[in-house]
């Protein structure tokens, strides 16, 4: 009977070491696994094109992507602060500068990816075309109600409408109408959810919800150049970070972007 008992406490402690042996070699493997993916920060207004690309990347590749959409300006600040990402897209020119001066990219690996344009959205079936240009009574137009754009000193999208209606005359008019929000993506939804009567967003962002539509397009000469660069962090250990990077900029991934109406830049 002694000895029946010393064999299952023999087998107890066998059982114990293996499950810490296991446990070990989780832990020692599980780094290893997640540096096999490429970790993404984008803009917001990426979401649909890059989701369809990084599919397309996994197919390809067999390789996996961890992508993290929001403003331009709160990606930049995470990654300022230490977020682990492998790859930046921008929305602007100038968030991936804020990160060079920084040098927390690698400029050898930064491009100009994709351009966008700024377009006047709207939800409600009423709504007709407008012609944005100087004299444009923006303001009549809104009414009582709110125009939904990104917060105009933060998000890349509201930076760019502020600029376009400083530009074309309109913006003291309706700067007390402005509902400001994290991202043009929030924008886009206040405009879906019939929150706000109007919004002004990227083209892409209209195509992405077939909930609302555009009523006007803003002249390109209102506005900076809406430019997407893509770079590689400092700090990234992604050994497919180059190699996504040049998929991204592939004529199949070029497909996904035109498609989102993304003008893709060589």
């Amino acid at each position: 009977m002694r000895g029946r008992r010393d064999w299952l406490a023999g087998l107890g402690l066998k059982a114990l070491v293996l499950a810490l042996g296991l446990a070990l070699a989780g832990a020692v493997l599980a780094p290893a696994h997640a540096a096999e993916k490429v970790t993404v920060f984008a803009a917001a207004s990426l979401k649909n094109a890059l989701d369809a690309v990084n599919a397309e990347w996994q197919k390809e590749a067999g390789k996996e992507t961890t992508a993290s959409y929001a403003a331009s300006s709160a990606l930049a600040k995470q990654i300022e602060q230490g977020a682990p990402a492998d790859v930046f897209i921008s929305a602007d020119l100038a968030w991936m500068d804020y990160l060079a001066d920084k040098k927390l990219i690698r400029t050898d690996t930064r491009s100009n990816l994709l351009r966008n344009r700024l377009v006047l959205v709207s939800a409600m079936p009423d709504s007709k075309a407008v012609d944005i240009k100087p004299g444009f009574d923006l303001a009549a137009l809104i009414g009582d109600g709110r125009l939904a754009m990104g917060a105009v000193d933060t998000v890349p999208a509201g930076r760019y409408g502020k600029a376009a209606l400083e530009k074309l005359g309109l913006w003291p008019a309706v700067e007390q109408k402005v509902a400001g929000a994290e991202s043009v993506r929030a924008a886009l939804l206040l405009v879906s959810r019939g929150e706000a009567p109007y919004g002004i967003v990227y083209q892409t962002d209209a195509v992405a919800d077939p909930g609302v539509k555009v009523v006007g397009t803003f002249p390109e000469g209102s506005h900076p150049p809406i430019i997407y660069p893509i770079a590689i962090t400092t700090d990234s250990r992604s050994a497919d970070a180059a190699a996504y990077i040049e998929f991204v900029k592939s004529a199949k991934a070029a497909a996904f972007f035109k498609a989102e109406g993304f003008t893709v830049l060589k």
